[in-house]
């Protein structure tokens, strides 16, 4: 495996392992566990930064003048990237409201 296909695979593998350590984040706020929680959606943000670095190889190489041609490999990385993103943004709001709540 090399190229598109490696890149797209480093993207989907990230940001898949960010978003589940997002909702494991959510699943502990749950039971109360908020610095484990913390923690948790710390790590993801660091893995899902994996991904986001391996979909700036791509945009680089475009701007560089090299032809990226969209895969529906590609096209599924990029939007497991987007959903990871827009769900660490929802899990920290989740955890907010558990924490509140057990005020």
């Amino acid at each position: 495996m090399e190229g598109m296909e490696l890149i797209s695979f480093q993207i989907i593998s990230a940001v898949g392992t960010a978003r589940s350590l997002y909702i494991e984040a959510i699943q502990e706020a749950k039971k109360g566990n908020f610095e484990r929680a913390e923690e948790l959606i710390k790590e993801g943000s660091e893995i899902f930064l994996q991904g986001h670095h391996a979909h700036t190889q791509l945009i680089q190489q475009e701007a560089n003048g090299q032809v990226v041609v969209p895969t529906l490999m590609l096209m599924h990385a990029e939007d497991q990237l987007m959903s990871a993103d827009g769900f660490k943004i929802i899990a920290e709001e989740i955890i907010e409201v558990y924490k509140n709540t057990k005020k």
